[in-house]
């Protein structure tokens, strides 16, 4: 048997991603955004309101990092979410987190987490179907201890992910099956 439930935004896992910009003065500024995904395959979108002071940001600069946030930083990530860089102007400080400044983009990199998409802003939609922020990849570096030869290593990643049925975070860590040729044992 099924149950109706109150909840519409409910698909799971969702990501929890570090959007990462500087802000007027060169001071760092990073929020939590478990609404985004990749929209083609060096393209980003992030479906995020224009009251966030990272979009100002992004807007301004024309550039941004998306950072996947792991286990080991659930802590730095959910802050992140909790408080504004609207009320905060030293939000990033308080984390004690460390940032590079991107080679590629004008966007800091969060250096303890362990993938980053270094982002060049494309265009922000907000009509009533609008997605927000469109970037386009153009560059993502990755921790060499998440790494298995020249492959990113999900298991080592431990990324979390978002689950908006009761608000906790999940490890996402073992591989249960394998993209592409699974499935064809069903084929006919």
């Amino acid at each position: 048997m099924r149950r109706n439930i109150k909840t519409t935004e409910a698909i799971f896992p969702m990501p929890v991603l570090m959007i990462a910009t500087y802000n007027e003065d060169g001071s760092i500024d990073v929020m939590n955004a478990a609404w985004g995904t990749m929209l083609s395959r060096n393209h980003v979108i992030l479906n995020l309101t224009e009251t966030h002071k990272t979009v100002k940001n992004i807007k301004e600069r024309k550039a941004f990092t998306v950072s996947i946030a792991d286990s080991k930083h659930v802590v730095e990530a959910d802050y992140f979410g909790v408080v504004s860089g609207n009320n905060t102007p030293n939000k990033f400080e308080n984390s004690g987190l460390t940032t590079t400044k991107s080679q590629n983009v004008d966007a800091p990199v969060i250096n303890e987490f362990p993938i980053c998409f270094e982002c060049e802003f494309i265009e922000y939609q907000d009509g009533e179907y609008g997605c927000g922020v469109i970037g386009k990849v153009i560059n993502v570096t990755v921790d060499e201890s998440v790494m298995n030869g020249e492959n990113v290593d999900i298991e080592l990643v431990n990324a979390i992910a978002f689950d908006p049925y009761t608000h906790g975070y999940y490890k996402v860590t073992e591989r249960v099956g394998n993209a592409f040729k699974d499935g064809l044992q069903l084929k006919k």
